[in-house]
């Protein structure tokens, strides 16, 4: 875009593609300007894109509304039909399996060891921590969880450190994820910790960076703390999922149905436990993309 620019003792005519802008100089001898013109705040609507920006925010919050409202349909769809079906068939069966087989503090200790040694088996260890959810629930199920983690994300990374170099070109063959994770080696131990923060946050896969973090250059003291808080959110969805799946085993297997305040308040939670890990896993990628970009920048 081209300005052209004309200095006269009134002040300053800027010429822009649009409007008409003038810049009246306060003082002659000062640098700061002001902008004049009848009518200007109309007629800089579409230079400075007052308009358009309103346009997109009711766009972005009808887009909400339709967003949340298809979740709730799906939510209670699921709680509805799909949910008792799946219960019944797989569900009910592996919990009276494990009451059976397993007591409370065995299932405590088997839990915390899949949490702790799945991730460096490239195992899932989701399913743990919904049976933590599922018998411990919130508060014992979160400390279980949150106390096994620091051994799944350091093994790996400590296994990391042998085959460092192997790693480092193995990373090399993806550039653009290797421009993400090397963000975390970047930067005092702050911006290390908030880099890791909010790759855990995003969905760049939990175990392969438990193995690529050491060829990046973080330190481990940042990457265990940002891991620790990045992996807060993915737990409590986790526990809650153990938890509502929990409830319509219990429904089904007592064949009856969830009253109506149980079917509204699991709907409520479910739309907002979506919409919530979805908007930080958004806002988590924004940042990480920013990140990038002002790295980019400092580098040229």
């Amino acid at each position: 875009m081209t300005f052209v620019g004309k200095d006269d003792e009134e002040g300053v005519v800027v010429v822009v593609p649009g409007p008409l802008l003038r810049l009246v100089r306060e003082d002659p001898k000062g640098d700061y300007v002001k902008l004049g013109g009848d009518d200007l705040e109309e007629n800089n609507k579409g230079f400075v894109g007052g308009g358009n920006s309103r346009c997109w925010s009711l766009w972005w919050w009808a887009k909400l509304v339709v967003l949340l409202v298809f979740v709730g349909v799906l939510a209670a769809v699921f709680l509805k039909w799909v949910g008792p079906f799946f219960m019944d068939k797989e569900i009910i069966p592996i919990l009276n399996w494990e009451i059976r087989t397993f007591s409370t503090p065995v299932l405590a200790v088997l839990v915390y060891a899949s949490v702790a040694l799945f991730p460096t088996l490239l195992l899932p260890s989701t399913p743990s921590m919904w049976v933590a959810g599922m018998t411990f629930g919130y508060g014992y199920g979160f400390l279980l969880i949150i106390g096994a983690v620091p051994i799944g994300v350091s093994l790996p990374y400590f296994i990391g450190r042998i085959f460092h170099y192997r790693i480092q070109s193995w990373i090399e063959r993806y550039p653009k994820n290797a421009s993400i994770i090397r963000l975390a080696g970047e930067g005092n131990w702050f911006n290390q910790v908030r880099a890791v923060t909010l790759i855990r946050i995003s969905p760049f896969p939990y175990m392969v960076y438990n193995y690529c973090a050491m060829a990046t250059g973080v330190k481990y003291g940042p990457y265990l703390l940002g891991t620790l808080i990045g992996m807060v959110p993915e737990i409590f969805v986790t526990i809650y999922t153990g938890i509502l799946i929990k409830t319509l085993a219990n429904a089904s297997q007592e064949q009856c149905f969830l009253s109506a305040p149980q079917i509204i308040l699991n709907v409520i939670g479910f739309s907002f436990t979506f919409v919530t890990t979805v908007m930080i896993t958004v806002y988590a990628k924004r940042r990480l993309k920013q990140l990038q970009t002002d790295e980019e920048l400092l580098l040229q």
